[in-house]
């Protein structure tokens, strides 16, 4: 099987997700950024303009796919066979840098309750983890990467650290990490934890791509809403991401009251920026 780090087309530098108001700006000209990502369920479909538009943008950008729906910790829903083939199909045809999906469960006998929910650190929920993941991996014949979520609890079961979880998924199912610095950020407030120490805990060979966006405060909780700029302390956070693992391939998401296409590319340009300040020092 590929390593993480392999690809047709690899990913570098700074990208943006790829959303439907700025469709016509990718299809009438080419936006300065280095790469695009799209949710994957949302070109499930056999045809149509979606799927019209990522095969337009592929030929400009790399892409990488990154899915919401798969609830691989969901112990009581076997993978569904449907949508992995639908997976299958759009990687198959898109040959995208990354395929990435969620360290999460979501689904509860028929109901699927759409949100990205925590599970317990613990061995049994690895061993589950491992074997869902290489189940995925085997269908698509590609390492795919889990992402770290946001909390807003923990479980007193847990016997391990959510990164060394995944650490420790990633060693015996051979799949990478995908960082979400603000996932992070937010858990820290949230479950009141330094967040730095964690960086130790990752080794930059487990990390395939890192992800940031904007939070916003309600009560007495951050929520993880990707709906504003990225705040300084995540930046800050950031920059101590680069300096422990290196230069990687870096996303800006914004998926709620989605700004114009300039202010997305901007916020790239600081992540750029950001991410240099390690060479310059």
């Amino acid at each position: 099987m590929k390593t993480v780090a392999s690809s047709l087309r690899p990913l570098a530098g700074v990208g943006i997700g790829l959303r439907a108001c700025h469709y016509q700006e990718f299809l009438s000209g080419v936006p300065q950024v280095d790469w695009l990502e799209v949710h994957s369920e949302n070109y499930f479909g056999d045809g149509g303009y979606d799927l019209f538009v990522l095969d337009h943008v592929r030929q400009n950008y790399p892409v990488s796919l990154h899915g919401v729906g798969l609830a691989l910790g969901s112990a009581s829903d076997a993978l569904r066979d449907g949508h992995l083939v639908k997976l299958k199909r759009l990687a198959d045809r898109v040959q995208p840098a990354l395929v990435s999906e969620h360290l999460c469960w979501g689904v509860l006998g028929e109901r699927h309750l759409n949100d990205l929910l925590p599970i317990p650190y613990t061995e049994e929920a690895l061993q589950f983890m491992v074997a869902r993941v290489q189940q995925v991996q085997e269908v698509l014949q590609r390492p795919i990467l889990i992402e770290n979520v946001s909390a807003y609890l923990q479980f007193r079961s847990s016997t391990l650290s959510e990164f060394e979880f995944l650490a420790e998924l990633t060693k015996r199912s051979g799949c990478g990490l995908l960082f979400d610095v603000n996932n992070l950020y937010v858990n820290s407030i949230n479950l009141a934890f330094d967040p730095y120490p964690v960086l130790n805990v990752i080794s930059p060979g487990q990390v395939g791509e890192i992800h940031l966006a904007g939070h916003a405060r309600m009560l007495d909780v951050l929520v993880d809403d990707h709906g504003s700029r990225v705040c300084d302390p995540v930046w800050d956070l950031y920059e101590a991401t680069c300096a422990r693992l290196g230069d990687l391939p870096t996303l800006i998401e914004w998926d709620a009251d989605i700004p114009p296409l300039e202010v997305l590319l901007q916020e790239a340009a600081l992540a750029r920026e950001r991410m240099q300040i390690r060479h310059a020092a």
